[in-house]
């Protein structure tokens, strides 16, 4: 599909909007505009001596996403044409339009990405928005690993072991991870890992859809910091709530997508393999696949 940059430009300010009001911000502060310099002319007895201009004025698009609304006002709803995220079409394949809106490399340092990762830890530790959940947990499982990771693992919900220990993939199905991780020549610590939920759900149930949405901001925020340039969504509720599909893991693995600037792959979820073994290929595939676009022959490293 061929869209002009004007559309693209609404549409990542339409979702970069709608990111910050699932993360509660509701109101921006007004910001001073800065003065322009007047523009001298040129003597007239000099002719030829260039014209100094003004700044261009801003697009749409930038007024829209500028901090200009008095202190107190509400911030702008998405327009109706934008679909709330959890009415998906199942004869449509994963809608490319992203909650994260950056298309340009991140410039943070790795300290000030832990930093920032940090803050966002301890909103969620606080956080109470899905009752259930806040009253069941032992603690929250924010995620781990490298804050300026090029792959950026992204799991469904913690566990029992998880839940205990206060970190994604440590139970039977993490260890499993670990095998897949080392094959593939690198260290858990190169990665960061996450989830949909930060909460363990009672009996390791699927997450519902108002739980995703309670933790999507939280989400968001882990991927705008860590800002990978990959993403692996291991099983069909990390992907059907990353991507807003709603079709089976199976005819989604195999082919990239696009989440902000990152490419993401999907595939069978390390839990999925204890009961199926013979999935184990299918994921080691999925690998392949995402290391070939990344200049890794795992073929020839197997």
């Amino acid at each position: 599909m061929n869209e002009s940059a004007d559309r693209r430009s609404q549409r990542a300010a339409r979702q970069l909007i709608e990111s910050w009001q699932r993360a509660g911000v509701t109101h921006l502060k007004r910001m001073a505009p800065v003065p322009q310099p007047p523009v001298e002319e040129a003597p007239a007895i000099q002719p030829a001596a260039p014209v100094v201009s003004q700044p261009p004025e801003p697009s749409p698009v930038q007024r829209e996403t500028q901090p200009v609304l008095e202190a107190g006002s509400p911030l702008p709803s998405a327009p109706a044409e934008i679909a709330p995220r959890d009415v998906v079409n199942e004869t449509e394949t994963p809608r490319k339009e992203m909650s994260v809106a950056r298309t340009a490399k991140s410039k943070l340092t790795k300290a000030e990405r832990q930093a920032e990762l940090e803050i966002v830890a301890a909103k969620v530790a606080k956080c109470k928005k899905c009752p259930e959940l806040a009253s069941t947990r032992t603690q929250t499982v924010f995620g781990v690993g490298n804050p300026k990771a090029k792959i950026m693992f992204i799991g469904e919900a913690p566990g029992a072991d998880e839940d205990k220990q206060g970190e994604p993939f440590v139970g039977r199905a993490g260890k499993l991870m670990d095998k897949i991780i080392e094959a593939c020549q690198i260290k858990r610590s190169d990665i960061y890992i996450a989830n949909i939920l930060r909460c363990r759900p009672p009996g390791n149930r699927n997450p519902t859809n108002e739980e995703a949405d309670n933790c999507r901001g939280f989400l968001d925020a882990q991927i705008e910091i860590v800002d990978p340039d990959y993403i692996v969504c291991w099983g069909s509720v990390a992907a059907k709530n990353l991507l807003h599909s709603e079709l089976p893991i199976g005819k989604m693995r195999g082919q990239f997508y696009e989440y902000g600037r990152a490419r993401v792959v999907c595939t069978y979820h390390p839990s999925y393999l204890l009961r199926n073994p013979s999935a184990k290929k299918n994921v080691w595939d999925d690998m392949i696949y995402l290391f070939a676009d990344m200049g890794v022959d795992l073929k020839a490293q197997s």
